[in-house]
């Protein structure tokens, strides 16, 4: 299990001068680390632009300084070593690119201007998907649910288990001491504490909202995740709704993606936490 990585996100000084940002390293630091967690082998995609321009080297566009034969004849080399990296290992599992990169961007690339699109060494590859490093580097999910029954506890842990299955970090409170055994303030107090940190640092927010109503203190870290700004996703598999127009209440429908069937889980989670990411180094040019 492996994926191709823009090779920048294993070294940065490969990038152009005075573009690359703490939030920029951040984000590489977590791919790193997600693939660590989960098994997953890096391997780097060659860097065009550094074979052909060298570094150090200023921010540019694609029209700039790329649009040549030249370059063009590098990016042909390149392409045929990564296809014979794919023939000897099979597919990846994924591209992890860099967006705005004139060679390595996924949604976004610098041609003349910042347009809609692959970067020109990755629109080689369209069959293998792309995922932009600031969305790879979102995994981490806080797992809301009440916890009170085996029943719940057994289907909290069945949802965990997907979830982990598509390399996210999941925080399962039950799992971290909240289990209803602890009765006294101080160590009630100390599970509070390591919910609330936890929750500061997470991407996500999963809530389960089955019930004639939501659980409280599901409701509570629904709440504080929409606070901070944390995107959330409510499993609601209880057919029973809320209203006319609500599965359930609605100040928690509209503060979060609602999913009514665990098979569409996944793609929610993910989906959710591509719209919340943020990329603070969008606006420079990464070259």
């Amino acid at each position: 299990m492996y994926v191709l990585c823009a090779p920048c996100v294993l070294d940065s000084s490969l990038r152009a001068e005075g573009i690359t940002g703490p939030a920029d390293l951040e984000a590489f630091r977590r791919v790193l680390e997600r693939c660590r967690r989960f098994g997953i082998e890096v391997v780097p995609l060659p860097c065009p632009e550094t074979a052909y321009l060298g570094r150090p080297r200023p921010p540019s566009t694609f029209v700039e300084r790329l649009d040549t034969p030249d370059f063009c004849a590098v990016l042909d080399r390149m392409e045929e070593e990564v296809w014979r990296v794919i023939a000897a290992r099979g597919p990846p599992l994924c591209i992890v690119g860099v967006d705005s990169s004139p060679c390595c961007g996924v949604n976004r690339t610098w041609y003349d201007a910042r347009v809609p699109g692959r970067g020109a060494f990755l629109s080689r590859f369209p069959e293998i998907e792309a995922v932009d490093v600031y969305d790879f580097a979102r995994y981490h999910i806080y797992f809301a649910a009440p916890l009170f029954s085996e029943a719940e506890r057994a289907f909290n842990r069945q949802v965990r288990d997907l979830l982990e299955e598509h390399r996210y970090e999941v925080y399962l409170p039950q799992e971290a001491g909240d289990d209803g055994a602890v009765c006294d303030m101080g160590g009630r107090r100390q599970i509070f504490e390591r919910h609330v940190e936890v929750l500061r640092g997470v991407d996500l927010v999963l809530a389960v909202v089955d019930g004639a109503d939501a659980d409280s203190g599901t409701s509570w870290e629904m709440g504080y995740a929409a606070g901070r700004g944390i995107p959330a996703v409510a499993l609601r598999t209880d057919f029973r709704r809320a209203g006319p127009c609500e599965h359930v209440n609605l100040m928690l429908e509209e503060s979060a993606e609602v999913v009514t069937d665990t098979a569409d889980l996944v793609a929610a989670v993910r989906r959710t936490l591509v719209s919340g990411a943020s990329n603070e180094g969008e606006e420079s040019r990464p070259l």
